[in-house]
């Protein structure tokens, strides 16, 4: 668990849930998640979304959420990316980032 730390520009948590038409491969999300040095988790719903939410650092949430939008995993197409429920912390509720089946 991590304090707030105010040179990093605060802590943040997002809900995430993209839309891709084809089924992506959660290795390279979470990969990109733990280089940015986020915590939280991704999952594959049933009806073809993924959800998630991600905390750390403002500026690396951001860097995530462009890379949601924009690359994604290999083979997937991006129809969207809804983001909700942004938000300043002050602590990480979770300790890593995982993929939830």
């Amino acid at each position: 668990f991590s304090s707030l730390h105010p040179s990093l520009g605060g802590l943040r948590s997002v809900w995430v849930k993209d839309t891709w038409q084809i089924m992506s491969n959660f290795c390279y999300t979470e990969e990109q998640g733990r280089k940015l040095g986020l915590v939280g988790w991704v999952k594959n719903t049933a009806h073809g979304t993924v959800i998630g939410q991600l905390q750390g650092p403002k500026e690396k949430v951001e860097i995530m959420k462009n890379w949601l939008r924009t690359v994604g995993s290999p083979m997937s197409r991006i129809d969207r990316a809804v983001f909700s429920n942004e938000k300043e912390i002050t602590c990480l509720e979770f300790q890593s980032f995982t993929t939830k089946y």
